[in-house]
Order: C-alpha cells, then sequence, then structure tokens
C-alpha cells in the first residue's frame, strides 16, 4: 500500500484518540480561517479513492442503477470523469496499440488518445449507436484463439458513449449491448462506457449498462456529476474491477492526490439530505426539463431545417447532430460565415479521427439556449445553407 494511502487511512478509519501521528504532511486546519469542524475537514488533505461519505453514496447509486454482478467491482473518485477516462487510458494504452470506437465521438476522448500513439479503429454506428455487426467485421481481421499470443495486434480496449452520444445523441439498444459484450468476451477486450448523460435518457425503460452485464470484470465505467448537479465541481466517479482501479489510484496519488475534499463533502452532503427520493426527484426534473429543450430545438429544426438539413430525434443528453445537404464539408460554414451571422455551432469535424477530412454534419446544444435563440439560430442558419448552395 503506498505511503499515503496507508497513513491517510490509519487516520480517516482506525486511529484510537491515544494514536499520536508524526506521519502525515498535513497542514495544521486551527491555521484555516474557517470555524467550522466541516469546514475545516472540506479543505484538508483526505483518502485518495474518495471521503468515505461519498462513497458510500456512490456504492448504494451504482447498486440501485446497476447492481453489478462481479463481485471484484469498486468505485473510487475523480476530478470529474474526464480525469478518469485520461487516466484509464494511460493506464491500457501503449504505442501501436489498436483502440475500438465509434467516430463521430468526443473530441476531448481523441485528444486522450492520439498523443498516446495507438491506432483508432472507427466501427460504424446508426440512429441506435454501435453496429455489432460492423463490429465484428472489424474483429474478423484477428482470430480469437490468438488474442494473448506475444505481439499480437488484436485491439484490447473498446470505448462507447451508450447514452445521448456526444455529438449525435443516439443511444444503444439493450440488444446491441450484449452482442458487444460478447463479443467483447470473445476477444477478451475491455470495455470503457463513458456513460456522463446516463441520467438524462428521455424515454423509458433504460437500457441496462454494460456495468450491469459484467460478469468477468472487462468493463471500467466512468460516471459523471457535471450533468446533474454542477459541471463547475469537477466531480466524477470511476466503477470497475478492483485491480484495475487500483492502478488508477496509483496514479492518482501522484499527479492530484485527491479530488477536492471540498466538492466532495459538498456532494456527499446534498445526497444525504435528498436522500434517494429527493434525488430521484431531481433526476425527474432535470429529465424534464431536458427534454422540453429537446422537443423546442426539434420544432425549430422541422420549421426552418426541414429542406436543407437531416437529423434524428435524439433519446438523450444534450446535443443534435445535423446533416446539412449539399454541403460537403461545414468548417468554413460554420468558422466564418456563421460567426458573421451571430450563430455559432460546432463543425462535425471537431469529433471525426481525421479532422482534416470533409464532414457535412454540425452539433447543436440545446442545453442552454431558450426556445426563442434556437429558433432564430435555426432560421440564420437555413439561410446561410441556402446560399451555400447557390
Amino acid at each position: 500500500v503506498p505511503l499515503n494511502r496507508f497513513i491517510t487511512s490509519v487516520l480517516e478509519e482506525c486511529s484510537p484518540l491515544s494514536l499520536i501521528s508524526l506521519a502525515g504532511g498535513c497542514p495544521n486546519p486551527d491555521t484555516f480561517p474557517f470555524l467550522s469542524t466541516l469546514m475545516k475537514r472540506a479543505l484538508q488533505y483526505s483518502a485518495s479513492p474518495g471521503i468515505p461519505e461519498l462513497l458510500t453514496c456512490i456504492k448504494r447509486l451504482q447498486k440501485r442503477f446497476h447492481n453489478p454482478p462481479n463481485p471484484q467491482t469498486d468505485v473510487c473518485v475523480t476530478t470529474g470523469s474526464q480525469e478518469g477516462i485520461c487516466k484509464v487510458f494511460e493506464m491500457l494504452v501503449s504505442p501501436g496499440d489498436n483502440v475500438l470506437l465509434s467516430a463521430p465521438t468526443y473530441g476531448s476522448t481523441l485528444n486522450m488518445l492520439q498523443p498516446l500513439g495507438c491506432n483508432l479503429i472507427n466501427v460504424s454506428s446508426d440512429e441506435h449507436g454501435m453496429v455489432p455487426e460492423a463490429l465484428r467485421e472489424v474483429l474478423s481481421r484477428w482470430s480469437p484463439s490468438e488474442v494473448h499470443k506475444p505481439n499480437s495486434s488484436a485491439p484490447k480496449v473498446l470505448y462507447t458513449i451508450p447514452n445521448g452520444d456526444n455529438p449525435t445523441g443516439v443511444s444503444m439498444t439493450e440488444q446491441r449491448k450484449r452482442e458487444v459484450y460478447e463479443l467483447a468476451r470473445l476477444y477478451d477486450m475491455l470495455i470503457i462506457e463513458d456513460d456522463p448523460y446516463y441520467f438524462l435518457q428521455f424515454d423509458k425503460p433504460w437500457a441496462p449498462s454494460f456495468l450491469s452485464m459484467d460478469v468477468d470484470g472487462r468493463v471500467i465505467r466512468t460516471d459523471s456529476f457535471s450533468k446533474i448537479l454542477s459541471s463547475g465541481l469537477r466531480l466524477g466517479f470511476i466503477t470497475g474491477p478492483k485491480p484495475l482501479l487500483d492502478r488508477v489510484l496509483l496514479h492518482v496519488e501522484v499527479s492530484t492526490i485527491h479530488t477536492s475534499s471540498f466538492t466532495q463533502l459538498m456532494v456527499s452532503q446534498l445526497l444525504h439530505s435528498w436522500g434517494e427520493q429527493g434525488f430521484l426527484q431531481h433526476i425527474e426534473g432535470l429529465i424534464a426539463f431536458y427534454r422540453k429543450q429537446r422537443d423546442a430545438m426539434l420544432g425549430s429544426a422541422d420549421k426552418w431545417l426541414k429542406d436543407v438539413a437531416e437529423w434524428h430525434s435524439p433519446s438523450a443528453g444534450m446535443f443534435l447532430w445535423i446533416k446539412l445537404k449539399g454541403i460537403r464539408d461545414t468548417q468554413q460554414l460554420i468558422r466564418e460565415k456563421a460567426l458573421e451571422k451571430e450563430v455559432l455551432l460546432v463543425p462535425g469535424g471537431e469529433f471525426m479521427i481525421n479532422s482534416s477530412e470533409p464532414c457535412s454534419f454540425v452539433r447543436a446544444s440545446f442545453s442552454v439556449s431558450s426556445p426563442e435563440q434556437m429558433d432564430e439560430a435555426f432560421r440564420r442558419l437555413s439561410l446561410l445553407v441556402k446560399e451555400a448552395q447557390c
């Protein structure tokens, strides 16, 4: 056990009142300019996996919503889910490795992976997410019997955003998840389930998560409080096989040491005061809000863009993925002409493995703008597309 973790665990979990510690390098909390005992604790160092109260809340949430079947499943807190994803990639991916994902995908994921020197292999997707048949075809380049041989180039990692994918807004069905999981078992791959929009699914019943299917201990799941409590809190968590999470914690201990004790205590106090019923009521309110925002954007898209664009209704998340007809590449249209008309979207190329290739898509977010602003933005966009088509 690393020294920092040993000292912290002794002090937090099992220290008798008679214990005199000369071991830690913590500043004296009596020097903090706050009177509250809780505030002093919030501003002190804490354990790398997370403060005990928050870990207890998170484990209850994971049991309630996913009920992981693998007894070796554990959790740890990260500074936003993005820190967790980054550390998982750095743990698992080596130069020359083949990594599977469905592009378009989250731009920061691509930015994390590309410096690692791996090969990104695209698996086709549609309005229901990653296509299992396409995954099977990609994997057919390798034999399952050879994946453990020295120097095998078979992929070890598959990355996916299963709900409300950023940027496409699509969600994988239960059947597709089960087929993908079985292929992961056949080729002994790890699945990184990046699911920040899990609690922003608009239609019930929700499809089971990969974590809920994981009998082998091959799923590493990242969750985020950013979309449901506050993005500025920078609070997320990883759930997965304990041996792998222990390696992530080693990385945490020599980098960030731990996620802010202040934000962890804030969230644990909030969750405790709400209880499970209060948390569920909060989630229902969020879903109702974002569903209304989505419907407003879809209404404006039908009003202004039906002759110049195509799209699928997002089933979760915050984004509408729009294909502009007759536009080979949206970079110049969005970065220059749209800005001149005071409307801002994201060119689709930003979410592609090779961002320099032409892309006819744009991503529109319905999270913040009012229905009136969305309507006016799409009116301006329709005029720009029509001008570009001429």
